[in-house]
């Protein structure tokens, strides 16, 4: 199995590298990174780059993409080549995923209309204005469709989809030898469990971004 993970400029680097830890380790695959043009692409803090292995137009039937996000999502979701990349590798793929606003991506290309889907908590109702059934879920799936919400879910994704595609005992094997064993130090990684103040300053912040990034 081929799985593809779209590279873009200002992509999110944990939303690519996250679930790729894991799903590289499905059995027989081939994991690669794909762009409009092969070679570097930069993440989104500008300080940090991926290698696209391959262009667009050579990997056209991947049986797995994969769309990280993006804290300036507004460029992709008018890139007119990227979506009809998207669309038609949806159309053979066994898997179509997202990790935070990368559902926006897949949204913006017409493949969420009515479907269950989650995102960054704070891209929630962007989800829903472009056609998606939003839920505050950190891993959704709706058929062939896996969106995962907030940067680190796309770990949770990825091993979600190792359990559905090699079963359980593949995917505890995996989760015990990169040793993902979650003890965080502080309990603020949902807007339900931090600080009121600092869930109020970020939903001020999102609100002075335009719609559509």
């Amino acid at each position: 199995m081929q799985i593809a993970i779209l590279l873009y400029p200002g992509f999110t680097a944990l939303d690519a590298i996250g679930p790729f830890e894991m799903i590289s380790r499905l059995p027989d695959a081939e994991t690669v990174f794909v762009a409009k043009e092969s070679g570097p692409v930069r993440n989104d803090q500008g300080n940090l780059a991926l290698v696209a292995d391959r262009t667009l137009a050579e990997v056209p039937a991947p049986g797995v993409v994969l769309v990280p996000g993006s804290g300036d999502w507004g460029p992709v979701l008018r890139d007119r080549e990227t979506l009809e990349w998207l669309r038609a590798a949806d159309a053979t793929s066994t898997w179509t995923t997202s990790v935070c606003t990368g559902s926006l991506i897949l949204a913006a290309a017409g493949l969420l209309d009515g479907r269950r889907a989650t995102s960054h908590w704070l891209a929630l109702d962007e989800l829903k204005r472009y056609g998606a059934d939003p839920t505050g879920e950190r891993v959704v799936f709706d058929g062939k469709y896996v969106t995962a919400a907030g940067v680190s879910a796309g770990i949770d994704m990825g091993l979600h989809l190792l359990g559905r595609i090699a079963g359980d005992r593949h995917a505890q094997t995996v989760q015990l030898l990169t040793e993902y064993d979650p003890q965080p130090p502080y309990d603020a990684g949902s807007p339900d469990r931090a600080p009121a103040e600092v869930v109020a300053f970020w939903r001020d912040e999102m609100g002075r971004v335009p719609a559509g990034g």
